[in-house]
């Protein structure tokens, strides 16, 4: 987790030194809603689609946002000894010190199925729309929630070696120990196609909704999957020194060693328009559905993409002091 900016679907949150927050964009939702402003002592944020989660310093964790599906459910308030946190669309996981794990919000499609009661010696957790994966520490994984396209299916149960995973919408990827990456669930747009059988030295994995992105030792990275939208647009060959990547609902960003970015894929709502070219001394990104937040080395925030429900309401340009990244891959 360990993130200091996060973003849902239409909204964003960071993390100050100090351990707090501020959240902007939709509010339809309560995304933002105000009770934030009471949280202290935080250490991470994560998002789902209209809920985020933090982290405090004492192994708790805070709920806001929507509740329609119990994502805010107090029982969260019951957890301990919390080091991780991920986010479905509608549902959490909180990864607990001794390797067991906690699950609440949206069960329709059995996100919170009491199976995960049974899984012992966790170290990463990860959530797709309605299905999570989480990694144990001998190279194994365990699989829940909907397995209507295949999310769940067994074929992981064979994936041995396994050091790191991520979820799409209805697709999964794990990276192994040997720099190679495995693919199951939903290939109705070559999420699973098997171009991914060739990546050699992967070091980072990350998806979008029908995409994944590879990030690969040599800093070049790799993608596949669905390229309506041209997640997979060819451009992305011509990156060079990549430190770091993420992915949106249709879209990527790549973090270069210069600190500067390089944006490919859906634009009809401006998330890669030119103006992020003017970026630079960046140290952390995120993607929202259709839009991005970029953290700079020297404290501020840099925001574009979609903006129909304030995602770049420019009250973000006031924020200060802002909490740098844990792994600063920018300076060498």
């Amino acid at each position: 987790m360990n993130k200091s900016i996060s973003c849902g679907s239409h909204h964003s949150v960071v993390l100050f030194e100090d351990g707090t927050l501020e959240c902007w964009g939709e509010n339809k939702g309560n995304q933002c809603d105000p009770v934030y402003k009471t949280f202290t002592n935080i250490t991470s944020v994560v998002c789902g689609k209209f809920h985020s989660v933090v982290l405090k310093s004492n192994g708790t964790i805070e709920c806001f946002g929507n509740n329609n599906y119990n994502q805010c459910d107090p029982v969260h308030k019951t957890f301990t000894s919390v080091i991780y946190v991920a986010c479905g669309w509608n549902h959490s996981v909180a990864l607990k010190e001794d390797g067991t794990i906690e699950c609440w919000g949206n069960n329709t499609f059995n996100q919170c199925d009491p199976v995960y009661k049974t899984f012992t010696d966790i170290c990463k957790i990860a959530c797709g729309y309605s299905h999570s994966v989480a990694l144990k520490s001998d190279g194994t994984i365990e699989c829940w929630g909907n397995n209507s396209l295949n999310q769940c299916s067994p074929v992981y149960k064979t994936f041995t070696g396994i050091i790191d995973v991520a979820c799409g919408n209805s697709h999964s990827v794990a990276l192994k120990d040997d720099g190679t990456i495995k693919c199951w669930g939903y290939n109705g747009n070559n999420q699973c196609n098997i171009v991914y059988k060739s990546f050699k030295d992967v070091k980072k994995i990350v998806c979008g909704l029908k995409h994944s992105v590879a990030l690969l030792n040599n800093g070049t990275i790799a993608c596949w999957g669905d390229n309506e939208y041209f997640q997979c647009e060819p451009v992305y060959r011509t990156f060079k020194n990549v430190n770091d990547v993420a992915c949106g609902d249709y879209h990527s960003v790549a973090v270069l060693e210069d600190g500067t970015l390089e944006c490919w894929g859906f634009d009809a709502r401006d998330q890669y328009g030119l103006r992020y070219k003017t970026f630079n001394n960046i140290c952390e990104i995120a993607c929202g559905g259709y839009h991005l937040v970029a953290l700079k080395r020297d404290g501020p925030v840099e925001y574009w993409g979609y903006d129909e429900e304030d995602e770049c309401d420019p009250v973000y340009k006031t924020f200060t002091n802002i909490k740098l990244p844990y792994t600063d891959y920018i300076l060498k």
